[in-house]
């Protein structure tokens, strides 16, 4: 399964802007004023300071159970953030592009966000339960003004991978670093409350079975309208004992064993059902941002594949061309410098000539 979203392909057409806020900020195709490649570079570009996002482009939806999930796109920060967000959202397919908003139901929000001094983070939030789950681990950001490669890897071993460029930044589990473990602990004492007590009766009527008088048979009088349903007599048996069963079970026995049939699907948090949309719901202080190269996949080896073959390709002579025009603003403004000298030179002279001429008139 692979969705690739290149901006420069008849960008009007496949992305949805929102029309929730007539105050959104408007998005335009760009590479910037600095780029590798002047077309291949090209992506949706923030335009407007100060100002919401909102835009999506919809593909056929799919689920992700049992399957690798990667979520990979470039960001570049031309304008050298300094408050708002670079980050992307995955959101079900039923999604209403038209009136997408900060309120719209996403399952996955990823990339960085970048705020003063103190926010410089990778956002990696999980949707589950009509509740967003954010990893507890600080994972830092780029905040420089390169293009820079962004992947998320879900995979259905709750093992994940964040890679920036394409290194790992941050990997672990998925149920340690979500907090998954509290998810499951109340779990556990739902399954408790709600199942124990008639799962512990029904045992106990199990333990019954087993001392009725095998021998015994119902008496030819018996009728079940009026004596009820007939039951043999009890032989003598050991006491019944709550906590450990003499059937082998105790309740922590049968909690595991209730938890290991329902916990891994119940608390999944890389599986999500209907994914159908990619979009851009954010905010920016200062605009220029660029996205581009949007890839999701559930192969890993063809993510990094596609990552070396277009952000690798195009990442160094961007920065050859900023280097370029770094050194041609410095001498541009050496010779502004020096153009201000010699007028300053010429100035002072035509007013010591002007000076000297009113003396002899006097």
């Amino acid at each position: 399964m692979v969705v690739m979203l290149a901006p420069f392909e008849r960008w009007r057409n496949r992305w949805v802007p929102s029309t929730n806020d007539s105050q959104f900020g408007h998005f335009r195709l760009s590479s910037g004023n600095f780029y590798g490649h002047k077309e291949k570079d090209k992506g949706l570009q923030t335009t407007q300071n100060s100002r919401f996002y909102a835009i999506s482009a919809r593909f056929k939806p799919f689920s992700n159970k049992g399957k690798t999930l990667v979520i990979q796109y470039t960001v570049k920060h031309e304008q050298k953030m300094d408050c708002g967000g670079g980050y992307i959202k995955l959101f079900p397919a039923d999604t209403d592009q038209k009136n997408l908003n900060g309120k719209s139901q996403y399952y996955i929000m990823f990339g960085p966000d970048i705020c003063g001094f103190d926010i410089k983070t990778v956002h990696v939030i999980l949707h589950f339960k009509n509740q967003y789950h954010a990893n507890k681990k600080s994972i830092r950001c780029k905040v420089d003004s390169f293009t820079h490669l962004y992947t998320l890897i879900l995979r259905p071993d709750l093992t994940y991978d964040v890679k920036i460029d394409g290194q790992s930044i941050e990997s672990g589990s998925i149920e340690y670093d979500w907090q998954l473990t509290s998810l499951k602990n109340m779990e556990k004492a739902s399954a408790e409350a709600e199942g124990w007590d008639q799962a512990a009766k029904d045992k106990s009527q199990d333990w019954e079975k087993h001392f009725l008088d095998a021998s015994a048979s119902k008496p030819s009088d018996w009728k079940g309208e009026l004596d009820g349903d007939w039951q043999a007599a009890m032989l003598q048996k050991p006491p019944y004992q709550d906590g450990l069963k003499p059937e082998g079970i105790d309740k922590d026995v049968w909690l595991h064993q209730k938890m290991k049939n329902n916990y891994l699907t119940e608390y999944d948090l890389s599986e999500f059902e209907n994914i159908g949309a990619i979009g851009l719901e954010l905010w920016q202080v200062r605009s220029g941002t660029i996205f581009d190269n949007f890839l999701i996949t559930d192969d890993e080896e063809y993510a990094e594949n596609f990552g070396k073959a277009t952000w690798g390709e195009t990442k160094g002579p961007e920065k050859e061309m900023d280097a370029i025009q770094a050194k041609e603003e410095v001498k541009k403004a050496q010779e502004e410098d020096e153009d201000d000298m010699l007028m300053g030179r010429f100035s002072g002279r035509e007013n010591s000539f002007k000076g000297f001429h009113g003396r002899n008139e006097l």
